[in-house]
């Protein structure tokens, strides 16, 4: 997610002489190790004690809906994420020592689908 906040110039007089947008990107954290029965309110409780969360999900098996034991956080502020991430990292919640850190970008996989079939060659003959 990407948030803007403006940014206003102020000059002599105190009068405001431009205003322009700045974009901040939101951190988006790991949390890793979680207890099956964790549900997406309480990971946000748990991360709102450190500032403001835009999103918090814990992943589930789209087959069985058990929770797969991790999830993601998004918080806007990179400083409160990083309190959370330093403060929350091996900490329990629900019985089980959590793994907090911030999350890697996605590796581009090139869309659905491509390559050969399995059992199938990707040569032209």
């Amino acid at each position: 997610m990407v948030y803007s906040r403006a940014v206003v110039t102020v000059g002599r007089g105190g009068f405001p002489t431009s205003r322009h947008f700045v974009q901040e990107r939101s951190v988006r954290i790991y949390v890793g190790n979680l207890s099956y029965q964790v549900t997406d309110d309480e990971l946000r409780q748990a991360f709102e004690a450190y500032g403001q969360v835009a999103s918090a999900n814990v992943i589930m098996d789209k087959f069985s809906g058990q929770s797969k034991g991790f999830g993601f956080v998004e918080m806007p502020s990179r400083p409160e994420a990083e309190a959370a991430i330093n403060s929350l990292n091996g900490k329990e919640l629900r019985g089980r020592a959590m793994n907090v850190n911030e999350a890697r970008p996605r590796p581009n996989s090139g869309g659905p689908g491509g390559g050969p079939r399995s059992g199938q060659s990707s040569r032209q003959y």
